[in-house]
């Protein structure tokens, strides 16, 4: 049995070489309000989201956030922060941080929901969609502070994500392999 939600969820693939052109306003309410009707704990809703298409604001983000992990623990995230041609947001053009209500109950996994929504919903409309983590490095540094307060991001919140968007530069078509031996049924 499919349907078109089972089949946006399949066909859902990471972006990471986007069109330069930014997307239209309406594509960008509908991926918004995905995310605002996803669920929550205790229906609290505890996300904010802040819209970047300032592309001097989003190249700021991408460098300072690169700074902030080149000494970084991990080898992986320290190569990407010291390789001079790596863009976090994959030179998207719009780039949306996801923030959470810190007094809410399950407010990371709330924003997680959203970002998922928001995924699920730029897919169903054809415009490409990258899950970020390596901004949150910048806002949990010396300069996170600095840096909400720039994006009037609301005191009380903590940015989990970001999500970058613009439409596909390319197509992936080929799902990776899912991995095996991942359910257990009690019955």
């Amino acid at each position: 049995m499919i349907n078109e939600t089972l089949k946006v969820i399949k066909d859902r693939r990471t972006t990471r070489k986007f069109k330069p052109e930014q997307i239209r306003e309406e594509e960008l309410e509908i991926i918004l309000e995905a995310g605002i009707y996803a669920p929550s704990a205790h229906n609290d809703q505890p996300w904010n989201f802040t819209v970047i298409q300032n592309k001097e604001l989003i190249e700021e983000l991408n460098v300072e956030s690169k700074e902030m992990c080149k000494d970084f623990p991990d080898e992986l995230i320290r190569k990407m922060a010291n390789n001079k041609r790596f863009n976090i947001f994959y030179k998207a053009p719009t780039i949306i941080v996801v923030s959470g209500r810190d007094d809410a109950i399950m407010p990371q996994v709330d924003c997680a929901a959203a970002t998922q929504n928001m995924l699920l919903a730029a897919e169903s409309i054809d415009i490409g969609a990258c899950w970020n983590g390596f901004v949150s490095f910048l806002f949990r540094s010396e300069k996170g502070e600095e840096y909400k307060e720039k994006l009037n991001i609301p005191k009380g919140y903590t940015p989990y994500y970001g999500v970058a968007l613009g439409y596909k530069k390319v197509r992936i078509c080929n799902p990776p392999t899912r991995r095996e031996n991942t359910i257990q049924y009690i019955r």
